[in-house]
């Protein structure tokens, strides 16, 4: 991924994870695959549970993590995808059936995706999660496209009051 500056994000509750995972549907097309990185129970879920309600997903969105892969059907297919029980002895047919879950009508969304590389396309965009105690997390993004990551600072800086990523925030409580 190219070194782009990432856009950071505060969030002070789950339903604020999900919403900038809301946001981040706005960027999303068919095809695109975006990674999560952040410790276990630090809101990867919660992120990709937003991102799907967005693209048109109903019904409930569990994490992968027992199934390896979960695919949902919305006005845009969402696969979520976990690579954290495969480790480095994946099988070909494993491997198979993530790219078949994948493929290029879903938008995918990968945990743990160190356990994966090299096997799968380059990400769009990569976030990370971290814990900042209680239910607060720092969310960052990074975009593998300048033009993406624009349009991520963009979209998240008009769904978030907490940007944190140094630039002034458009609008009435922004400096901008």
């Amino acid at each position: 991924m190219t070194a782009q500056p990432d856009v950071a994000v505060e969030t002070a509750a789950p339903e604020e994870t999900a919403a900038l995972g809301a946001a981040l549907a706005g960027l999303l097309r068919s095809g695109d695959l975006v990674e999560l990185r952040g410790e276990l129970g630090a809101g990867k879920t919660t992120l990709v549970r937003g991102a799907a309600r967005e693209l048109g997903v109903e019904g409930t969105l569990t994490s992968p993590s027992y199934t390896v892969a979960l695919r949902y059907e919305g006005r845009v297919p969402v696969a979520h995808l976990d690579g954290y029980r495969l480790g480095r002895e994946i099988e070909p047919e494993e491997l198979d059936l993530l790219r078949a879950e994948a493929g290029e009508s879903a938008v995918s969304f990968v945990e743990w995706p160190e356990a994966l590389a090299g096997l799968l396309p380059e990400a769009r965009v990569v976030i990370s999660i971290e814990h900042m105690g209680g239910d607060r997390r720092l969310v960052r993004f990074a975009a593998r496209e300048p033009a993406d990551q624009a349009l991520l600072t963009q979209l998240i800086a008009h769904s978030r009051p907490r940007h944190r990523n140094g630039e002034p925030e458009s609008g009435p409580h922004g400096g901008g």
